[in-house]
């Protein structure tokens, strides 16, 4: 049936993971390859990866700083195609997935999921984009052809047939691959070709529905892509309803109620706002409360219940809580629903960063510090700015707000344990020869 929205666009019939054409590292030292997803990467961090080993996949993930990047990670990709560093496994499979350590069990199954706009309530987002990144993301995919990582999504299975498939393959059959990394997670892979089971996985999954844990920007990207050869290769509608190697992307979709996601909390730090000014603005608004450290900061603020930030820049650290109601009220948008109003990041977003602090939570003036208190902090101390931390929000709150078609502001959860990247690979043209001129797509097996 075609959309409403856009009728050249075909849509799935329900949530769709079909087989593909994996892509995988043939060498020796699969950890050395592998990295975290590229957002979790800073420029020191790549440089480790480097020097870890000369193919990790962090060179076709961020491939550099100039213009040139998306066309070196594209040489790359196919300098390590035609000499084997990558080959291209020859029957089109889904891939079970597990990543087991200490405290740490996910099991998942990866391949090519149908896209579907959140007005379809198949895929749902549940966070704001910004436009830079999927710029970026969608330059390198379309220089590239290739889905260099996946996205992580969730879905309530209820103990149906994938996970009980799942689950039996991990524990009875011997993994195509294993690699441990050096955070001691063990990571395996099996590749899932025959009829019945794949039929099996299919009719499980149609009738629900996913979430996008992580990888906002990687699915915003998918959808974009796949509008822009749309509108570049389709004709006749019925045409534009076959399915295309662009009408999907890579995903690991992972059965919430079986293997629970761990949620935790993305920091924020303010170069431009040092910590005496950011104290000075907020007190006209919030009850500020000074601790002797980092840890006893933390600890009152998982303590506190309602919306509290603590804040530091090293040394002393100041708790911020039970905000003005009346201000908080004035400041918050009336169109979004009390749930949404009251996340700890929709605050931030609406009422202290632009109303109490001047500022509005973008790129240029908020940096982004996944997880780490004592990294925010170390950052904040070398700006001479201020580190915003935040408890995570619950599993919840986060599930309710996309249920109801909301978004919560930008960089508000980050879910784990996250997919590590270069595993497996996909390719937008699924039959892949060495280049001369830019091959067509190909319609790839279903």
């Amino acid at each position: 049936m075609p959309s409403m929205a856009n009728p050249e666009l075909p849509i799935p019939d329900g949530l769709v993971l079909r087989p593909f054409r994996g892509v995988r590292f043939a060498v020796d030292d699969l950890a050395g390859v592998t990295s975290p997803p590229y957002d979790l990467i800073d420029e020191a961090g790549v440089r480790k990866l480097l020097d870890t080993h000369p193919n990790n996949v962090v060179r076709l993930i961020l491939p550099g700083t100039d213009q040139q990047r998306y066309a070196e990670a594209r040489e790359t990709l196919h300098q390590w195609l035609s000499s084997g560093v990558l080959t291209a496994d020859e029957t089109p499979a889904v891939y079970v997935y597990e990543q087991s350590g200490p405290g740490v069990l996910q099991r998942g199954i990866i391949g090519d999921v149908g896209l579907a706009g959140p007005e379809l309530h198949i895929v749902l987002p549940h966070e704001n984009v910004m436009p830079g990144p999927v710029a970026d993301r969608l330059a390198l995919m379309s220089t590239t052809e290739a889905n260099l990582e996946p996205i992580f999504l969730l879905y309530d299975g209820a103990g149906g047939a994938t996970t009980r498939l799942v689950d039996q393959i991990a524990a009875s059959r011997p993994p195509l691959v294993e690699a441990k990394t050096e955070d001691g997670v063990r990571h395996r892979l099996w590749a899932v070709t025959d009829t019945g089971e794949l039929t099996s996985i299919d009719t499980d999954l149609r009738p629900r529905q996913a979430l996008i844990a992580d990888g906002h920007h990687r699915y915003a990207t998918y959808l974009a892509l796949q509008r822009q050869h749309r509108a570049a290769t389709t004709g006749a509608t019925t045409a534009a309803a076959e399915p295309e190697p662009w009408d999907f992307g890579l995903a690991l979709l992972v059965d919430s109620s079986a293997y629970p996601p761990d949620l935790k909390a993305i920091h924020r730090v303010i170069p431009e706002l040092p910590l005496e000014e950011a104290l000075a603005k907020a007190k006209g608004s919030w009850r500020v409360r000074e601790h002797a450290d980092l840890p006893e900061g933390l600890a009152a603020l998982e303590e506190t219940t309602g919306p509290a930030y603590l804040l530091s820049s090293g040394g002393l650290t100041h708790l911020l809580s039970d905000p003005d109601p009346d201000q908080l009220e004035y400041a918050m948008p009336s169109e979004h629903s009390a749930r949404w109003r009251a996340l700890n990041t929709s605050i931030l977003a609406e009422f202290l960063l632009p109303k109490v602090w001047g500022m509005r939570d973008d790129e240029q003036s908020v940096r982004i510090v996944h997880h780490d208190p004592e990294a925010a902090v170390r950052l904040a101390r070398a700006s001479g700015g201020t580190a915003v931390l935040l408890r995570p929000l619950a599993v919840d709150e986060v599930l309710a707000v996309a249920a109801q078609g909301e978004r919560v502001p930008r960089k508000s959860t980050s879910f784990g344990p996250k997919p590590r990247t270069g595993l497996v690979l996909r390719l937008l043209t699924p039959t892949w020869t060495p280049p001369t001129n830019d091959p067509p797509y190909e319609k790839p097996d279903s």
